[in-house]
């Protein structure tokens, strides 16, 4: 099986690159971990930028592609070395019981593994321009038109609320801003 085979959402991805592009070298940008579901959020840079780039990245400058992969029913997680900046191999492989599959991090700074669902969901595609070091705080420019309207900026890792018309009173697990900066 491939990556791809457990995308639920690969549209995005195909439609940028005509496939989903191999995880292989990959930066890790953040590693979120949440109790509903319960979820683990990867944002990570693509390994490439796309030949067929929007027009509209290509005239902004843009040269790295990042998404959001979202794994759910997530149990037996190890966590055992989180040294970012970190570039990594992610590996999806099935485990032959109940569409569950053993995901890995493995690369210089990070080692990451648990078990999921089979079923997979990206996000956020976004491109931005590498700045400095590295960093990825600059403006970004969205592939999906809601993303697009929504966030000019990271959004939050793992945060999928749809803003609230009034203010809440933020909680532990609440999420009150749509486009919070990551780092």
């Amino acid at each position: 099986m491939t990556d791809d085979d457990f995308l639920v959402n690969p549209e995005m991805l195909h439609s940028l690159y005509g496939h989903v592009p191999n995880l292989n070298e990959v930066r890790i940008r953040s590693v979120n971990l949440n109790w509903r579901g319960p979820t683990v959020t990867l944002r990570i840079d693509l390994p490439s930028f796309p030949g067929s780039a929007p027009q509209k990245w290509v005239d902004a400058g843009m040269d790295t592609v990042q998404c959001q992969f979202q794994f759910l029913a997530v149990e037996n997680i190890s966590l055992t070395a989180w040294d970012p900046p970190t570039v990594a191999d992610v590996e999806m492989a099935p485990t032959g019981s109940e569409r569950r599959m053993r995901v890995t991090v493995v690369g210089h700074g990070v080692e990451l593994r648990f078990d999921c669902s089979e079923s997979v969901r990206v996000s956020h595609v976004s491109a931005f321009k590498t700045e400095a070091e590295g960093a990825d705080n600059g403006p970004h420019i969205f592939a999906s038109k809601l993303d697009a309207r929504r966030y000019t900026s990271l959004p939050a890792t793992g945060c999928t609320a749809i803003p609230r018309l009034r203010p809440v009173r933020a909680t532990s697990s609440t999420c009150t801003s749509t486009s919070a900066k990551t780092r």
